[in-house]
């Protein structure tokens, strides 16, 4: 059943190829300039249905096909060939935030940071440059550290990173499209407070939101790789399931009049010919809501934004079809007037399913003065609750006096994300931050970037499937290391091999002690002696000897 409506959208993204937005749509912006423009925008396309992460494979399957094989990914970030798997993920292939999450925090509660599943901002992207990519702004590459033909990362070139040490620059062709994804996402989602600050700024009188060495970079990117029909398509595909447009697609003078050459002057754009009838702007016909997948007992829910223009009389809210009864609605009618407003109404439709398997239903929008009818398919699936495992993490790497990465064994089970769970503490043990951050299901590491010499950090992680979560793994301790930090009577060396630490000493030494990253005494040796070879497991380990008055740290690996 699922594989139908997979290929129903993909005819109807051919259908609609290089669509226009609705007449109308972007009345609200006429007669603004400046900040008020960019208010009007963030009001237009902000309310939009947020849809959920286990459902954008799925998506992808009408939003990034190739025109002439619709089986296979376009992939803006290699030229591998990649094909699609129904609505599972691809194997290769990350759900790429191309702004990076952890930009504004890392939150994934949909119903405070849509930005999460904002799918003009999210793309499938090949593993290896994804991983290159990391969390790296975008920027013209000086120095190349990784370069797979599409995907460039490196050092950046003068005045450009914001002070990043690397920057991620995209293949010439897509240059464009990455420039009008973050005009979008700096307009989108202008209220928030930025927790990195490459390109953003959260300067609350700089209503532009991007600094400036960023818009110099995205305007002269965006001049030079105008819009394709590849995006236009796309943004149409977008359209139908989040109900909102990117504005700097249809409208790419829209970027001149906030962030360029027309800054201060006045828009009046072409909002289409608007006939008086009822119309129905939000939803579209043909918009499909996939629920995912969900466990027997639980249940989802989405918000889909009903707007419309002209509409004489109150619309009616039907569910029919199918599975109906596991389908409901917040209301059976919605006001006119609230229907007519910018914001729209939220309506609110949930799927609680009674039994496993997966089930259909229609949502009808009807009456309002509209001729016909408007029907968005509702889809789902309900499995039985999942069994999960803790699974092993590992101990952190790429240690620098600000950043690591922490690192896990890869579940053996389905799961739909990994939860990283880290705390950190000062130099009195005092707790600083408590947090827990949602990882891709394709990854096995995370970018720590706010580490601080005095702080020792902890992580554990664990995997997360249909609303239920794993015990947790073992707990991983990281802390900075170097000669600044020991003070050593005697001189002392440990250095880690695979399965075992080498012992360097210029004399015999007293009593060593080896503890692990739980604090647990593994191994004592009464008399620690040159080219010592002690054998460990793969694992972090601390060692105290009675020469030295703090613990050397060594990774077995």
């Amino acid at each position: 059943m699922r594989k139908l409506y997979i290929t129903l959208s993909l005819v109807l993204t051919t259908l609609v190829a290089v669509a226009n937005a609705p007449a109308g749509y972007y009345k609200s912006l006429n007669g603004k300039s400046g900040q008020a423009l960019k208010d009007a925008i963030f009001s237009l396309i902000r309310p939009h249905t947020a849809v959920y992460y286990s459902s954008l494979w799925y998506y992808f399957n009408s939003t990034d096909c190739m025109p002439d094989d619709p089986t296979r990914v376009w992939d803006m970030y290699s030229d591998i060939e990649y094909h699609f798997r129904g609505s599972s993920s691809v194997s290769g292939m990350n759900k790429e935030h191309s702004l990076p999450k952890s930009w504004w925090g890392g939150g994934d509660d949909i119903t405070i940071y849509p930005s999460y599943t904002d799918l003009y901002h999210l793309y499938p992207s090949d593993a290896e440059a994804n991983t290159a990519k990391l969390h790296w702004p975008l920027g013209e590459v000086s120095t190349i550290a990784f370069n797979n033909g599409v995907t460039k990362t490196g050092t950046p070139k003068t005045g450009q990173g914001g002070g990043a040490a690397t920057v991620f620059e995209p293949d010439d062709r897509y240059k464009g499209d990455f420039a009008r994804t973050y005009f979008y996402m700096a307009t989108c989602y202008q209220d928030y407070t930025w927790k990195y600050t490459f390109m953003m700024s959260n300067n609350s009188a700089d209503w532009k939101t991007l600094n400036e060495w960023s818009i110099a970079l995205l305007l002269r990117w965006a001049r030079e790789d105008p819009v394709s029909d590849k995006e236009k398509n796309r943004n149409e595909a977008v359209y139908r399931v989040q109900n909102n447009r990117n504005p700097f697609i249809d409208n790419p003078e829209l970027i001149e009049y906030i962030w360029g050459d027309k800054q201060g002057q006045v828009y009046n754009g072409d909002g289409g010919e608007v006939t008086g009838e009822p119309e129905l702007i939000t939803p579209t016909q043909g918009t499909v809501l996939d629920f995912g997948e969900v466990a027997l007992g639980k249940s989802l829910q989405y918000t889909v934004f009903i707007k419309g223009q002209n509409l004489t009389h109150d619309l009616s809210i039907q569910i029919y079809k199918n599975d109906y009864k596991m389908f409901s609605s917040n209301v059976t009618s919605i006001d006119r007037t609230i229907a007519n407003s910018e914001e729209g109404y939220p309506l609110v439709i949930t799927y609680t399913p009674t039994e496993t398997g997966d089930h259909t239903a229609k949502l009808l929008i009807s009456d309002g003065g509209l001729v016909g009818s408007i029907g968005v398919e509702l889809i789902a699936k309900c499995d039985e609750p999942p069994m999960l495992t803790a699974i092993n993490a590992l101990p952190a790497t790429e240690i620098t006096d600000n950043s690591f990465i922490a690192n896990w064994e890869p579940a053996t089970q389905e799961i739909d994300y990994y939860l990283l769970n880290r705390t950190i503490y000062d130099k009195d043990n005092n707790i600083v931050l408590s947090e827990s951050i949602n990882v891709d299901a394709e990854e096995t590491s995370y970018y720590i970037g706010d580490f601080a010499p005095d702080q020792t950090q902890t992580y554990t992680v664990q995997t997360s499937r249909l609303g239920y979560t794993s015990p947790e793994s073992n707990v991983i301790t990281v802390t900075a290391t170097g000669v600044n930090d020991l003070f050593v009577n005697k001189p002392l060396a440990i250095i880690g091999m695979d399965g075992a630490i080498l012992v360097k000493c210029s004399e015999p030494l007293g009593k060593a002690r080896i503890f692990n990253a739980n604090g647990q005494l593994v191994k004592e040796i009464k008399i620690l002696e040159n080219d010592a070879i002690i054998e460990l497991p793969r694992g972090v380990y601390f060692m105290t000897t009675s020469t030295s008055n703090k613990a050397f740290k060594v990774i077995i690996k």
